[in-house]
Protein backbone atom coordinates (compact mmCIF):
# COMPACT_ATOMS: atom_id res chain seq x y z
CA UNK A 1 0.00 0.00 0.00
CA UNK A 2 1.47 3.49 -0.80
CA UNK A 3 -0.42 5.99 1.41
CA UNK A 4 1.18 9.05 0.02
CA UNK A 5 -0.27 8.01 -3.89
CA UNK A 6 -3.45 7.27 -2.63
CA UNK A 7 -4.95 9.68 0.45
CA UNK A 8 -1.89 12.56 0.81
CA UNK A 9 -0.62 13.12 -2.67
CA UNK A 10 2.04 15.98 -3.01
CA UNK A 11 0.06 19.24 -3.26
CA UNK A 12 2.24 22.55 -3.53
CA UNK A 13 -0.80 24.55 -2.41
CA UNK A 14 0.18 22.83 1.44
CA UNK A 15 3.25 24.77 1.32
CA UNK A 16 1.12 28.11 0.93
CA UNK A 17 -1.11 27.07 3.75
CA UNK A 18 1.71 25.33 6.38
CA UNK A 19 3.98 28.68 5.80
CA UNK A 20 0.78 30.84 6.44
CA UNK A 21 -0.27 29.10 9.55
CA UNK A 22 3.55 28.94 11.03
CA UNK A 23 3.78 32.82 10.37
CA UNK A 24 0.59 33.74 11.48
CA UNK A 25 0.25 31.35 14.62
CA UNK A 26 2.50 28.39 15.01
CA UNK A 27 6.15 30.12 15.33
CA UNK A 28 4.32 32.13 18.56
CA UNK A 29 4.18 29.16 20.23
CA UNK A 30 8.21 28.12 19.79
CA UNK A 31 11.09 30.23 21.30
CA UNK A 32 13.43 31.59 18.15
CA UNK A 33 16.36 29.86 20.38
CA UNK A 34 14.57 26.27 20.86
CA UNK A 35 13.89 22.61 19.86
CA UNK A 36 11.00 21.82 17.59
CA UNK A 37 10.21 18.27 16.95
CA UNK A 38 7.98 17.38 14.40
CA UNK A 39 5.92 13.92 14.54
CA UNK A 40 4.86 12.10 11.62
CA UNK A 41 6.24 14.76 9.34
CA UNK A 42 5.25 14.14 5.51
CA UNK A 43 6.42 16.40 3.55
CA UNK A 44 7.65 18.67 6.38
CA UNK A 45 5.86 21.62 5.41
CA UNK A 46 5.36 22.67 9.34
CA UNK A 47 8.68 21.39 10.29
CA UNK A 48 10.33 23.36 7.06
CA UNK A 49 8.48 26.77 8.02
CA UNK A 50 8.49 27.08 11.79
CA UNK A 51 10.90 29.63 13.31
CA UNK A 52 13.31 27.81 15.44
CA UNK A 53 17.33 27.24 16.10
CA UNK A 54 16.56 23.20 16.13
CA UNK A 55 14.59 21.48 14.13
CA UNK A 56 13.60 17.71 13.97
CA UNK A 57 11.34 15.82 11.95
CA UNK A 58 10.16 11.96 12.73
CA UNK A 59 8.96 10.07 10.13
CA UNK A 60 7.78 5.81 9.57
CA UNK A 61 8.64 6.86 5.88
CA UNK A 62 12.30 7.32 4.45
CA UNK A 63 11.00 9.37 1.48
CA UNK A 64 10.09 12.08 4.11
CA UNK A 65 13.75 12.88 4.07
CA UNK A 66 13.56 13.95 0.81
CA UNK A 67 11.21 17.10 1.59
CA UNK A 68 13.43 17.82 4.99
CA UNK A 69 14.85 21.79 4.44
CA UNK A 70 18.69 22.44 4.92
CA UNK A 71 19.01 22.21 8.86
CA UNK A 72 16.05 20.22 9.59
CA UNK A 73 17.38 16.81 11.40
CA UNK A 74 15.27 13.53 10.03
CA UNK A 75 15.10 10.33 11.85
CA UNK A 76 13.35 7.53 9.97
CA UNK A 77 11.03 5.71 12.66
CA UNK A 78 8.03 5.25 15.14
CA UNK A 79 6.61 8.27 17.07
CA UNK A 80 7.15 5.58 20.09
CA UNK A 81 10.22 5.17 20.19
CA UNK A 82 11.82 9.11 20.68
CA UNK A 83 15.10 7.19 21.91
CA UNK A 84 17.44 9.39 19.93
CA UNK A 85 16.58 12.42 21.39
CA UNK A 86 17.87 13.61 24.70
CA UNK A 87 15.73 14.29 28.04
CA UNK A 88 14.66 17.93 28.42
CA UNK A 89 15.61 18.71 24.95
CA UNK A 90 12.27 19.86 22.95
CA UNK A 91 10.57 23.28 23.93
CA UNK A 92 7.53 22.12 21.38
CA UNK A 93 6.33 18.86 19.69
CA UNK A 94 3.86 19.33 17.03
CA UNK A 95 1.35 16.55 15.30
CA UNK A 96 -0.83 16.83 12.49
CA UNK A 97 -3.42 14.62 11.64
CA UNK A 98 -1.13 11.67 13.15
CA UNK A 99 -2.49 10.16 16.32
CA UNK A 100 -6.13 8.80 14.52
CA UNK A 101 -3.61 6.46 12.56
CA UNK A 102 -2.18 4.85 15.35
CA UNK A 103 -3.58 2.40 18.32
CA UNK A 104 -4.29 4.07 21.95
CA UNK A 105 -1.29 1.53 22.86
CA UNK A 106 0.86 3.26 20.38
CA UNK A 107 -0.75 6.80 21.56
CA UNK A 108 0.30 6.27 24.98
CA UNK A 109 3.82 5.40 24.09
CA UNK A 110 4.02 8.52 22.09
CA UNK A 111 3.50 10.87 24.95
CA UNK A 112 5.32 8.69 27.75
CA UNK A 113 8.10 9.80 25.10
CA UNK A 114 7.44 12.94 25.11
CA UNK A 115 7.15 13.30 28.52
CA UNK A 116 10.56 12.46 28.55
CA UNK A 117 11.73 14.46 26.25
CA UNK A 118 9.93 17.89 26.54
CA UNK A 119 11.75 20.30 28.65
CA UNK A 120 9.59 21.88 31.80
CA UNK A 121 8.50 24.67 30.01
CA UNK A 122 7.62 22.83 26.75
CA UNK A 123 4.54 21.58 24.90
CA UNK A 124 2.64 19.39 22.51
CA UNK A 125 0.13 20.70 20.12
CA UNK A 126 -2.15 18.36 18.14
CA UNK A 127 -4.14 19.02 14.97
CA UNK A 128 -6.24 16.59 13.92
CA UNK A 129 -10.00 15.85 12.64
CA UNK A 130 -12.12 16.46 15.16
CA UNK A 131 -15.05 13.57 14.78
CA UNK A 132 -17.61 15.46 16.48
CA UNK A 133 -17.91 17.54 13.21
CA UNK A 134 -15.76 15.24 10.62
CA UNK A 135 -18.26 12.01 11.29
CA UNK A 136 -18.74 11.58 7.63
CA UNK A 137 -15.22 12.11 6.10
CA UNK A 138 -13.58 10.98 9.05
CA UNK A 139 -13.32 6.98 7.74
CA UNK A 140 -12.89 8.16 3.92
CA UNK A 141 -9.18 7.85 4.79
CA UNK A 142 -8.85 3.87 5.32
CA UNK A 143 -5.63 4.89 7.64
CA UNK A 144 -7.85 5.85 10.45
CA UNK A 145 -8.17 3.49 13.08
CA UNK A 146 -8.88 5.67 16.65
CA UNK A 147 -11.73 7.73 16.93
CA UNK A 148 -10.89 11.30 18.58
CA UNK A 149 -13.21 14.51 19.11
CA UNK A 150 -12.60 17.67 21.61
CA UNK A 151 -14.12 15.98 24.30
CA UNK A 152 -12.06 12.66 23.86
CA UNK A 153 -8.79 14.12 22.93
CA UNK A 154 -8.68 16.13 25.85
CA UNK A 155 -9.71 13.71 28.18
CA UNK A 156 -6.99 10.73 26.67
CA UNK A 157 -4.30 13.60 27.26
CA UNK A 158 -5.33 14.07 30.54
CA UNK A 159 -5.81 10.26 31.65
CA UNK A 160 -1.64 9.85 30.52
CA UNK A 161 -0.96 12.80 32.53
CA UNK A 162 -1.06 15.60 30.63
CA UNK A 163 -2.68 19.27 31.09
CA UNK A 164 -5.16 21.25 28.47
CA UNK A 165 -3.74 24.36 27.86
CA UNK A 166 -6.07 25.37 24.73
CA UNK A 167 -8.78 23.66 22.81
CA UNK A 168 -9.95 25.03 19.85
CA UNK A 169 -13.10 22.11 18.61
CA UNK A 170 -12.93 23.87 15.38
CA UNK A 171 -9.42 25.85 14.15
CA UNK A 172 -9.05 24.55 10.25
CA UNK A 173 -10.98 23.35 7.81
CA UNK A 174 -10.81 19.24 6.67
CA UNK A 175 -8.98 19.29 3.91
CA UNK A 176 -7.67 22.13 1.54
CA UNK A 177 -9.12 20.05 -1.55
CA UNK A 178 -11.56 22.24 -2.51
CA UNK A 179 -12.23 24.81 -5.12
CA UNK A 180 -11.32 27.85 -2.94
CA UNK A 181 -8.06 29.32 -3.26
CA UNK A 182 -5.07 29.26 -0.76
CA UNK A 183 -3.80 32.63 -0.05
CA UNK A 184 -2.04 33.96 2.76
CA UNK A 185 -4.80 36.56 2.96
CA UNK A 186 -7.64 34.48 3.74
CA UNK A 187 -5.62 31.82 5.41
CA UNK A 188 -5.30 35.20 8.12
CA UNK A 189 -8.61 36.08 8.20
CA UNK A 190 -9.82 32.80 8.45
CA UNK A 191 -7.59 32.14 11.65
CA UNK A 192 -8.52 35.90 13.16
CA UNK A 193 -12.31 35.54 12.47
CA UNK A 194 -14.54 33.78 15.54
CA UNK A 195 -16.75 32.56 12.48
CA UNK A 196 -14.79 29.61 11.17
CA UNK A 197 -17.17 27.92 7.93
CA UNK A 198 -16.24 24.20 7.79
CA UNK A 199 -13.95 23.99 10.81
CA UNK A 200 -13.59 20.28 10.78
CA UNK A 201 -9.83 19.91 12.00
CA UNK A 202 -9.44 20.53 15.92
CA UNK A 203 -6.13 22.38 18.06
CA UNK A 204 -5.42 21.19 21.38
CA UNK A 205 -2.22 22.39 23.58
CA UNK A 206 -0.82 20.46 26.29
CA UNK A 207 2.02 19.86 28.76
CA UNK A 208 3.07 17.00 31.18
CA UNK A 209 1.74 17.60 34.46
CA UNK A 210 4.79 18.77 36.42
CA UNK A 211 5.70 15.72 39.30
Amino acid sequence: MNYFATRFRYDPRREILWKALCDFYFSRLAPPDGHVLELGAGYCHFINNIRAARKTAVDLSADCARYAAPGVRFHEGSVTDLSFLEDGSVDLAFASNLFEHLTQAEFSRCLRELKRTLKPSGQLVILQPNFRRAYKEYFDDYTHISVYSDVSLCDFLQANGYRILECRPGFLPFSIVSRLPVRRSLILLYLLSPWKPFAKQMLVRAAPEQR
